[in-house]
């Protein structure tokens, strides 16, 4: 934490106080309280976890697909905070599984659920296959979870800075979530709430992540210099996520605040940084092969690191992100660093609409990204898809 601080040039949590100013009624709101993690083993979702564990619920419960970050997380909370008085437990399963069905049948009824399970990349969206699975995790899956927990006090599912004016499938998804959560919500009074948040510094598969395995490897870096992006810690995140079940009311979220503090950073500014960290001067290289040369012809600079830096040339990649549209209702006075934002605006009800047309669309013999595109399309009319026709695979 302190070292990705250091990388940020911030001294502390963004959002430090305004947690510590709000703290005795976040913890009131959990205290004793039942919750369902779905997704709580990822970088943020490993994060919100810990803090609740901390919280005193009377009842923990993980769910994850992953084995290993479930295992992980265990012997993280064993390590640093011991045993909670209450019920904690993981489960490795799929939400959208039959397991995951017979799971909530034989658990009594949950008052917080925490929804962090979702297909995050840009990358995602380079095959119609894997953009499928996103745009059904990302969306419909969100909507089922709401379904089976009838008698939640609120449902908090995340989204995504991507989902403002949408470049991608990715951030398109995120945005059809928040439009059916919201009709949802609204049918069944269940309070649906939710953030969207910048960048997650050196969280689970993102760019600055992979710095790390980079330098364990003795591999080059890789940059775009033409794309800047706002960065919060993974503890930020988390502490972002509790606020917006503490205080949102139904189809409102949480923002950060973009204020001198947290100006966009550019990735080579990031990298340069990370270097430095690590002991390393970074040094620019302009092709692929004489970033991935330079170990091989160095004479001894052991103090020196590649760094392929390159102007964006893949799909979907937004310039900068974007936290509002400018129709939604911002109450930026509660919170130092964080405003609420309130997202309903003539929510339409057309989930059966989107099931028809998704299922239509899997009865073909052929499907190509195209078809996901036009689809999303017709529900996010402002969605812009940025296509080069290269995506992030073909680049190191």
């Amino acid at each position: 934490m302190n070292n990705v601080l250091k990388i940020l040039k911030r001294k502390q949590s963004f959002f430090r106080n305004d947690w510590e100013n709000n703290f005795n009624h976040i913890k009131d709101t959990f205290n004793k309280s039942k919750i369902l993690i779905i997704g709580g083993a990822g970088s943020i979702g490993s994060a919100v976890s810990k803090i609740l564990f901390q919280l005193n619920p009377s009842k923990l419960h993980v769910i994850d697909i992953s084995e290993n970050n479930l295992a992980e997380l265990v012997r993280d909370l064993r390590s640093s905070h011991g045993y909670m008085s209450g019920e904690f437990a993981t489960f490795c399963i799929d939400s959208g599984s039959v397991e995951f069905d017979f799971f909530l049948k034989m658990n009594d009824c949950y008052d917080y659920i925490f929804n962090l399970s979702a297909l995050k990349h840009v990358r995602s969206e380079k095959d119609p296959f894997t953009a499928m699975r996103l745009i059904k995790v990302n969306t419909l899956s969100a909507v089922d979870i709401i379904k089976k927990n009838p008698e939640a006090k609120k449902y908090f599912s995340v989204s995504s800075d991507k989902a403002v004016n949408p470049a991608n499938l990715m951030g398109c998804s995120k945005r059809i979530m928040e439009l059916l959560l919201m009709s949802q919500s609204n049918k069944t009074n269940i309070p649906f709430v939710s953030s969207r948040f910048a960048n997650v510094a050196f969280s689970d598969g993102s760019l600055l992540n992979s710095f790390e395995f980079r330098l364990r490897k003795k591999q080059p870096l890789s940059v775009p210099n033409d794309i800047s992006r706002y960065f919060i810690t993974d503890e930020d995140a988390a502490k972002l996520c509790l606020m917006s079940v503490s205080f949102c009311e139904k189809n409102t979220l949480l923002t950060p605040k973009m204020i001198k503090e947290t100006h966009p950073l550019s990735f080579p500014e990031i990298a340069e940084r990370f270097l430095f960290a690590n002991g390393f001067k970074m040094k620019e290289c302009s092709t692929e092969n004489e970033a991935r040369n330079f170990f091989k012809n160095s004479q001894g600079n052991k103090d020196v690191w590649p760094v392929f830096v390159f102007k964006t040339d893949t799909s979907g990649e937004k310039e900068l992100e974007e936290f509002n549209y400018k129709f939604e209702k911002i109450d930026g006075t509660k919170f130092e660093n964080i405003n609420i934002v309130n997202i309903e605006n003539k929510v339409i009800d057309f989930e059966k609409d989107f099931r028809n047309d998704l299922d239509l669309l899997q009865r073909k013999t052929i499907i190509k990204i195209y078809d996901l595109i036009n689809l999303v399309n017709k529900y996010v009319p402002e969605f812009k898809h940025i296509q080069k026709k290269k995506n992030l695979d073909e680049k190191m």
